[in-house]
């Protein structure tokens, strides 16, 4: 079963963590042309463009004239961090309408250039910081929020989140190009500083520079390519909030994206082989790991410390890249690499030593904005092409 008639094509992530001598442009550029290449394209057959809101620039238009490329169709949606996993579904309808045959999905951040911090979440235009800047919110502290009361709820455990980081540095030991490539403990997690209680420092996502492109063509034009392809089974986005006062923190927008991939993909969590799943902090993947049906709710703290996140000895092999916990976060916005990562996989291209025999059938979900607050998920169910 195949719900679209597009196919990822081409993948490729920038290799570097720091890059202070490159404009946001530049990485854009140097993204994009190593994505087409990637597919045996060029950028003169890109003929649909699709970017987040952080693209430099008047929103797509700067970086179309930057790259010289003159698409039919453009679409520049923002949700976050899982705005480009949200692009692959887009880029997937519109190449299926006829709006374009090859899309270019990009991201380039600089985070890291210069270093900067956990500050005050403060921008002039949002409606809600005259309600919450008086508490000067912090991310880590939006996220440690949902951490404590999931503790609160489950009795979910400092040590069962941190085999979550335990898993992603068994991963980023064997990528070169990981900013940490040291294999934790559990001990070494719980014993790190405190960030936002009960986040330590090792519950929290890397900070880097960097980016990737993503390329989908029309069936048609991915035959006559000579490299493997990837189906897209399944779609499914949502956004959660406040809900004015109706909160529970113990669940993600996830639930809600998830349930609409499972149903197109007519796929259920069991079938899957290999997990990319948005890590920002370890209560960012516990808790998508519930939302989307790995597990039941409260018991996602249990299913980790079984170590079922670490490739070749659990049941959910996930982030082999090592995610953004140990690997990369350009921009502070993982989507892009989950999807690179879950591309990888399925086409039998992740390092040796982390990748799933003979893997068919993989998921990646994004998750956008602050889980304490508000925030946009998407998810993806996607399948090796035979």
């Amino acid at each position: 079963m195949t719900a679209h008639d597009a196919r990822l094509v081409g993948a490729y992530e920038l290799p570097y963590r720091h890059a202070p001598d490159k404009s946001l442009a530049q990485m854009q550029a140097e993204a994009a042309l190593g994505a087409v290449a990637d597919a045996g394209l060029s950028l003169k057959d890109v003929d649909g463009f699709f970017c987040g809101g952080d693209t430099p620039g008047m929103g797509p238009m700067s970086l179309i004239e930057y790259l010289n490329i003159t698409p039919r169709y453009v679409d520049s949606t923002e949700t976050g961090g899982n705005s480009y996993v949200s692009h692959v579904a887009r880029a997937a309808r519109a190449i299926d309408a006829g709006l374009c045959d090859v899309a270019l999905i990009t991201l380039a951040g600089k985070p890291r250039t210069p270093a900067k911090g956990s500050r005050p979440m403060t921008d002039s235009n949002k409606p809600d910081q005259d309600f919450e800047l008086t508490y000067h919110p912090t991310v880590p502290a939006n996220y440690a929020l949902a951490a404590q009361r999931h503790m609160y709820e489950y009795g979910t455990t400092s040590e069962q989140l941190a085999w979550i980081k335990v898993a992603a540095s068994h991963h980023a030991q064997h990528n070169p190009h990981a900013l940490l490539k040291d294999v934790v403990t559990v001990e070494d997690v719980v014993n790190s500083p405190m960030v936002a209680s009960p986040l330590h420092r090792f519950d929290c996502c890397v900070i880097t520079d960097g980016g990737g492109a993503l390329i989908l063509a029309k069936s048609e034009i991915a035959k006559r390519l000579n490299r493997p392809s990837v189906k897209i089974l399944g779609t499914g986005e949502a956004v959660k909030h406040q809900g004015a006062g109706d909160i529970d923190l113990t669940w993600t927008a996830g639930k809600w994206a998830a349930e609409k991939a499972w149903k197109m993909s007519g796929c259920t969590p069991d079938q899957i082989q290999y997990a990319s799943i948005y890590d920002s902090f370890t209560i960012t993947v516990l808790l998508e790991i519930e939302d989307l049906g790995f597990c039941k709710p409260g018991h996602g703290g249990g299913f980790v410390a079984e170590g079922n996140l670490i490739s070749g000895k659990g049941k959910l092999p996930f982030n082999t890249d090592g995610g953004g916990l140990c690997s990369n976060h350009p921009g502070n916005r993982g989507g892009m690499t989950k999807v690179i990562e879950a591309v990888r996989q399925l086409r039998g291209e992740a390092h040796p030593a982390v990748q799933v025999p003979d893997c068919a059938l993989a998921l990646a979900h994004g998750t956008g904005g602050s889980l304490g607050t508000r925030h946009g998920a998407s998810t993806l169910i996607l399948a090796r092409e035979d």
